[in-house]
């Protein structure tokens, strides 16, 4: 199993290589895994902060406690640092 990451590391920095300041959403879905990355979207990533939409607050409460989790994945994956994930809900949810 260790030779198919290695070889998903190899592809997709392969694929973010003509822009590399994308990689931090790119490798997004690769750190958090399938089924996470079907209800979550990394938005933004500036200033070492990658910005992620979740659905609601049960998932932010939840992703946030695998917060390191996920940096640890980030760094093995994204050429830039990734110092901080921020789990943000939809905009019409913020509101209320």
């Amino acid at each position: 199993m260790k030779h198919a990451g290695t070889t998903l590391r190899k592809i997709f920095r392969d694929a973010i290589r003509h822009e590399p300041e994308k990689a931090p959403l790119l490798a997004w879905p690769l750190a958090c895994g399938a089924k996470t990355a079907e209800r979550t979207s990394a938005v933004a990533f500036a200033q070492g902060v990658l910005t992620i939409l979740v659905p609601d607050e049960t998932w932010r409460c939840q992703l946030q406690g695998l917060g390191p989790q996920y940096l640890a994945a980030l760094e093995q994956i994204s050429p830039l640092r990734v110092n901080r994930i921020e789990f943000v809900l939809p905009a019409r949810q913020q509101r209320l």
